[in-house]
Order: C-alpha cells, then sequence, then structure tokens
C-alpha cells in the first residue's frame, strides 16, 4: 500500500452492492422473499452489513492505519445516518460519517 492518500472515504453502499451483486433494485424485488426466508437480517442499503461490509471496512481502516496512522478515514452514503453504523464507525476507527438523511 502506498503512502499517498491523505483520506480514505468509504462508499459503504457501493460496496454493499458489489460485495452481494445486488442492487437497490433487485433489494426491493427481493424483499419479499428475504422477508420470508431471513437471508439478510436487515435492508444492506439502510443498514451497514457488520458481517460482510464491516469487515471489509475495517480491514482499509487498519491496513491504511499501518501505512499512515494519521490518515483520515470515515464514511460517506445512507449507512452514516444510522445510529449502529456510526458506532460501528467509532469502533473501528474512522473519523467521520457523512451522510443522507
Amino acid at each position: 500500500m502506498g503512502t499517498e492518500a491523505d483520506f480514505f472515504d468509504h462508499g459503504t453502499n457501493d460496496l454493499s452492492q458489489t460485495e452481494m451483486e445486488l442492487s437497490r433494485d433487485d433489494c426491493v424485488k427481493l424483499s419479499k422473499v428475504n422477508e420470508d426466508l431471513k437471508i439478510f437480517k436487515a435492508d444492506l442499503f439502510a443498514v451497514l452489513d457488520r458481517e460482510g461490509v464491516g469487515k471489509l471496512v475495517e480491514m482499509g481502516v487498519k491496513l491504511g492505519r499501518e501505512t499512515r496512522p494519521e490518515l483520515e478515514i470515515g464514511i460517506c452514503g445512507e449507512h452514516g445516518g444510522k445510529p449502529s453504523s456510526v458506532e460501528f464507525c467509532y469502533r473501528v476507527g474512522m473519523k467521520y460519517v457523512s451522510c443522507s438523511l
């Protein structure tokens, strides 16, 4: 990992789509199936999936700070508007959240 970045701004909604290979439209179409089968604990685009996307974010924080301890790290997007997601961000060492409400 290089030392050129001044900050990491994790786009957790985009990470959710990539990790699960699901778009927002797919999730809407599958919401009834998910509700019945309990595949996901919550809406992937409303609540940060700590076991999936959260692990990727946590790894980014850890590896980024190993290279640059003063690195500014945060998230942007809807996840930052949920208290449980903000708590997670704080716990893994992020400095800020940016969100839409």
